[in-house]
């Protein structure tokens, strides 16, 4: 994971997971990557307005699928919702190197230590720390920083792990117990580690 470079442009590619269903949906048809492309671009999937971010949007959403394989990538479509939208997360985390690491040293040890509440200072502390590990990073702009921090809590907000509101309650993950097993068995278990806590069941 440590081989990914520290990127920002998940503010203008945040959760997508309609996007991500969709592609999931032609990928378990059969469909290969360049079929898809077509679809997606030529038919408007997306219902999106410019012909770039259609193609941007596209590309995320594939790279991101990239990471899955095919059990994961049906489970998507045929799965629940809950657990559906847990893989388009865990997809993200293992593209988005700053993100796992939000994921993995925040989110975890939140749910490891039953702290309930995602606070502003944990946001602060972590990109202090992640200023301080990078020159790519400590080379940011503030305004980075504050939209990584908004985009970070609307994907948790959007993959049900956080609840609507201003307290930032956390949400108990609420995986299918098949998927669950086999991420378990996956042969790096950080990624789910990162989603439902160290150890948990």
């Amino acid at each position: 994971m440590n081989t990914l470079p520290y990127r920002s442009t998940i503010k203008s590619k945040p959760f997508l997971y309609n996007e991500t269903y969709k592609v999931a949906e032609l990928y378990a048809t059969g469909f290969s990557e360049e079929v898809i492309k077509k679809e997606v671009i030529h038919q408007n999937l997306f219902q999106v307005k410019t012909e770039q971010r259609k193609r941007e949007i596209t590309t995320t959403v594939l790279k991101r699928l990239k990471t899955l394989d095919t059990f994961l990538i049906n489970k998507i479509v045929t799965t629940d919702i809950h657990t559906s939208k847990l893989i388009t997360l865990y997809a993200i985390l293992k593209t988005d190197r700053l993100f796992f690491e939000f994921m993995h040293e925040i989110f975890r040890e939140k749910l490891t230590v039953h702290e309930p509440v995602l606070e502003d200072r944990d946001f602060n502390a972590f990109f202090e720390a992640k200023r301080q590990q990078s020159e790519v990073v400590a080379n940011w702009k503030e305004y980075t920083f504050y939209k990584l921090k908004q985009v970070y809590l609307r994907i948790l907000t959007d993959a049900g792990l956080l609840n609507n509101s201003s307290e930032r309650e956390i949400q108990i993950p609420l995986l299918h117990p098949d998927v669950l097993d086999y991420m378990r068995n996956a042969e790096d278990t950080r990624y789910i580690d990162a989603i439902i806590g160290k150890g948990a069941r």
